[in-house]
């Protein structure tokens, strides 16, 4: 499929643009403008009143102000490095507007003496005496119209001026067609939306401070674009994983039966609905695509488990994968004893299988002698074959993106994927990330699971910390020790695992702290973890490698240093590592006073709920949507003009609004179809422009 012609002026160069040459397109690039349709989503910040007021008397000071003057005498600077001086009288009041470092001459030209200029800039006083330094506009009276009564702030970077912007959105503008409507038709009429060509218009030519906002009709049409496009794409992905047929798995329950019997206590609510969620899935001729969202300690390892034996009872194979093999172990470990109560076989595969074990294993998984597996990536090598794989569980999903997911489902003839995550995700970013996906959802806890104490305590009280877990560990117990640097910085005075280590060493003397962070090597960090799994270390020292999965139920102590600095969800996270044994667990958030606003919020957050979606929720109005997840490895996709933390509501209705366009037209070949895939383009969005063309 080629680029639409249409479209073709806004997607040419930016030097094709009056006014831009090289130069300047070399430091628009930086601001990730490329094309002229770039500078149509380079939407201003903020705005400037310049309407013409008839005197600075009509203003409190220090303002931006516009005002018509008589230019009078000039003032050449008297020494090198003064500035040059021009007075000006308003109609009731006389000014100094000031410059420096300027020619005379030109000075001369643009003001002067006895004639009327409009003049425009941030007037202060100094002495009592108004000035206006440097006028941002200095026009005649004609040309007053051209002046805009509020001007739009748009974004800069070095190199770049407000009228380099102004000018360059001014000629994209003049390239942007009228293009057919591609929203449905009953929704544009209920929101009150203008068309694509006059929203642009508006949002570039604001009349006030509620047309920058993010709630004015022109934004908001915008940012549903966005969140459109960004939703068609999962859509189509999703009906891309759909169409190939999946196969109809469907249990017996017998096995099932078999754990459930073993179990201390009966499934949540909310457990047995998402097994039955799966269950469903699995029974349909459709490939499963559904994400497992569980809070930490919801019990999702038992759902998994369970789903894998519904593939099993089929006379089929499962297999469990988690991002490293730490974790990948953790889960065997964990699954083992539910394997042996099910009477199954579980096997493990990671990197560190070779030779005659490896060959055996994969001879086995091959000829359908394991039902299940759990492993790392290692399960997507080559050589790793399955004589009926129906279901492929990845943990930790937001380690990999939607490309990964494409890939896995690859596997086997017709994979139903379910994808587990422990990161609770405000349901808005939950559809930006995994839109192509159904959801379940654990927000209960098992019974039996004790609540986690959390204290906050200022590290002036270190001493006291360190003389509790003296006494703790005295009792056998164990404790996790929390430091945002691996090493000790000249940059930030945060705490460093290898000082805090050094130190806890010295007082608990040799062999009873470990430490573990992610400049060790994977051999070593393993082997520290393992230690302390197995109880040798009493005190693991480490940075947030520990947020993910480590299980080690004994250990009923978090101390968090400098708790002030992490974000709610990391927080949330590396409580959840402790609290997963019989004995009560206690959290301790160490914070540096004097504690900011926010910081002071985020720590009594955490402190007054373990309710993992409550604190995601939060996190997402406190901080924003890219750092919730750590945008680099989150998978979540970047927005120009939405924002997901005022505008969630939006994205739910385009993820229906892209679902039922789908269905009812799956090649988008219908009139909003073609314009659809218009909007398709000019958001970039190749994969699903890739996608229809294959489909």
């Amino acid at each position: 499929m080629t680029r639409p012609e249409q479209l073709f002026p806004l997607f040419s160069g930016l030097e094709t643009l009056t006014g831009i040459g090289p130069k300047a397109a070399k430091s628009f690039a930086a601001l990730g403008i490329d094309r002229p349709k770039d500078l149509l989503f380079l939407l201003p910040h903020s705005g400037v009143d310049r309407s013409v007021k008839s005197s600075l008397r009509d203003v409190i000071l220090p303002a931006t102000v516009t005002v018509e003057v008589e230019v009078g005498s000039h003032f050449p600077p008297a020494s090198r490095g003064r500035p040059y001086r021009v007075m000006v009288r308003d109609a009731k009041l006389e000014f100094t507007l000031v410059f420096f470092h300027a020619k005379g001459d030109y000075l001369q030209g643009l003001l002067p003496t006895g004639q009327r200029r409009i003049v425009s800039g941030r007037v202060e006083l100094f002495d009592g005496i108004a000035q206006m330094a440097h006028p941002d506009h200095i026009l005649r009276p004609e040309e007053a119209a051209s002046l805009p009564s509020f001007e739009p702030v748009y974004p800069l970077t070095a190199g770049i001026t407000q009228k380099m912007v102004a000018k360059g959105v001014a000629a994209a503008l003049e390239r942007a067609p009228d293009l057919a409507e591609w929203i449905d038709p009953p929704l544009m009429d209920r929101q009150e939306w203008p068309t694509w060509r006059a929203a642009l218009l508006a949002v570039h030519a604001p009349k006030g401070p509620l047309d920058i906002a993010h709630t004015s009709l022109a934004r908001q049409r915008l940012a549903y674009d966005e969140l459109f496009a960004h939703q068609l794409t999962l859509s189509l992905a999703r009906a891309a994983l759909r169409r190939g047929k999946g196969l109809a798995t469907t249990g017996t329950g017998a096995l099932q039966a078999r754990v459930l019997s073993d179990l201390p206590f009966p499934l949540t609510r909310a457990q047995t609905r998402s097994v039955s969620e799966i269950a469903a899935d699995m029974a349909a001729p459709l490939r499963m695509n559904r994400l497992l969202q569980g809070d930490v300690g919801s019990g999702k390892t038992l759902v998994a488990f369970l789903s894998l034996l519904i593939a099993v009872e089929a006379g089929g194979q499962g297999v469990m994968m988690a991002p490293t093999e730490l974790l990948a172990r953790q889960h065997f470990d964990s699954l083992a004893p539910l394997a042996r109560a099910a009477d199954v076989r579980l096997e493990l595969l990671t990197g560190r299988d070779k030779g005659g074990d490896r060959l055996a294993k994969l001879q086995d998984l091959a000829a359908g002698r394991i039902p299940l597996l759990v492993g790392t990536h290692a399960v997507f090598q080559k050589d790793v074959a399955f004589h009926d794989l129906r279901l492929a569980i990845v943990d930790e999903q937001h380690r990999f993106g939607v490309e990964q997911r494409m890939e896995l489902g690859a596997k086997g003839q017709a994979v139903d994927v379910l994808v587990m995550t422990a990161t609770p995700i405000p349901r808005s970013l939950a559809l930006a990330s995994y839109g192509d996906m159904d959801v379940s959802v654990l927000d209960e806890k098992p019974p039996g699971r004790l609540p986690i104490k959390t204290a906050l305590v200022d590290s002036a009280r270190m001493d006291e910390v360190v003389a509790r877990l003296q006494r703790a560990v005295a009792e056998g117990r164990q404790a996790y020790w929390v430091c945002p640097l691996v090493e000790d910085s000249e940059v930030m005075d945060y705490a460093s695992a290898e000082a805090r280590f050094a130190a806890l060493r010295a007082i608990f003397g040799e062999g009873v702290v470990g430490m573990v962070h992610c400049q060790l090597p994977p051999a070593e960090k393993d082997a520290a973890m393992a230690r302390f799994a197995s109880g040798q270390t009493k005190v693991l020292v480490a940075t947030t490698v520990i947020e993910v999965g480590v299980n080690v139920p004994n250990a009923s102590i978090m101390v968090i240093e400098r708790a002030e600095i992490f974000g709610l969800a990391q927080l949330h996270q590396l409580r959840g590592r402790v609290g997963r044994g019989s004995a009560a667990s206690t959290c301790l958030l160490m914070y540096q006073s004097p504690l900011s606003e926010s910081g002071r919020r985020r720590l009594q957050v955490i402190r007054d709920t373990e309710d993992g979606f409550r604190i995601a929720e939060e996190d997402l109005t406190m901080r924003g949507a890219g750092d919730l997840i750590g945008t680099a490895q989150s998978g979540l996709p970047r927005f120009r003009i939405a924002d997901l933390e005022r505008q969630s509501a939006l994205m739910a209705v385009a993820q229906s609004d892209a679902r039922a366009l789908l269905h009812n037209d799956p090649s988008l070949d219908s009139a909003r179809g073609r314009a659809a895939r218009m909007l398709l383009w000019l958001l970039d969005q190749d994969r699903a422009i890739r996608l229809l063309s294959v489909g």
